[in-house]
């Protein structure tokens, strides 16, 4: 498995620390010894490596996270990135995009975060619009699967109509597990598949070193059966884990569940 850091920000100031969020989930990962699949879990066998950003130089990092992701699409069979900010989703997505444009494969994201991240975009996407700008710029829409959604603004929702964007309330999500855990297993099915985690969809009981916090969210053993289920799709091509802000978090309660969710994906 080929992992990626990628320590970048991009959420007019609101998500600085999710930069540290990489090296503190690995640091974590070291005391994950096993899965829960009984799969024994060592760092030092999986492919590390980091796309050096340059904070200070929004519009240069962007495109340098799109070039590097583009080459591991390429090369790579199942890479998981980790955050950063969801700002980074904008560049690994477009590149996934036009990887499965020049396959000829149709491309499909299943994003887990309480919110939609619609909002109008800057010229280059922050953590709030990554989503839209991804399918101003051509992602086909009808491919997104948004899952845990639990506070949308009223222009969000109107986007997310106008351009046939399924989504799953918590609510939904919540009545039964397992047939929502069907649906999202079958709206990927014949796509290549890419995953974006956004560490807010988890309940900030859970989850609270993250920078906008909703209550109400999924609990982590609750997660965990999701991720569990839907890692056996066997055309995901990438996962990213991301807004996991280690200066934000309680007892190191979420960067060891970003280390536990980073297992479960093996």
């Amino acid at each position: 498995m080929y992992i990626v850091k990628i320590p970048f920000v991009n959420g007019l100031g609101k998500t600085i620390g999710c930069e540290k969020a990489g090296n503190a989930v690995l640091e974590a990962f070291r005391d994950v010894h096993s899965n829960e699949q009984g799969i024994p879990l060592n760092l030092s066998l999986f492919d590390l490596e980091e796309i050096h950003v340059d904070n200070s130089n929004i519009e240069i990092s962007t495109d340098l996270i799109y070039k590097n992701s583009l080459k591991m699409f390429e090369t790579q069979p199942k890479t998981i990135f980790l955050g950063g900010d969801h700002s980074v989703s904008y560049s690994t997505c477009k590149a996934f995009l036009d990887h499965c444009k020049a396959k000829e494969k149709f491309p499909c994201l299943v994003v887990f975060d309480a919110h939609a991240d619609c909002m109008t975009p800057m010229k280059e996407p922050t953590h709030e619009e990554w989503l839209r700008a991804l399918v101003e710029n051509g992602f086909p829409s009808q491919n997104i699967l948004l899952v845990g959604v639990r506070n949308i603004w009223k222009d969000e929702t109107v986007f997310l109509k106008q351009n046939n964007i399924r989504y799953i309330k918590m609510n939904q999500f919540l009545d039964n597990l397992e047939d929502t855990c069907d649906i999202i297993m079958e709206f990927t099915k014949g796509k290549e598949t890419y995953l974006s985690i956004d560490i807010d969809v988890i309940d900030p009981a859970f989850a609270p070193g993250t920078g906008y916090l909703e209550v109400g969210g999924l609990s982590s053993r609750q997660f965990l059966y999701v991720l569990q289920r839907i890692n056996k799709i066997k055309n995901i091509r990438a996962v990213d884990i991301v807004e996991i802000n280690p200066d934000k978090d309680k007892n190191n309660m979420t960067v060891k569940l970003g280390a536990k969710i980073l297992g479960e994906l093996v």
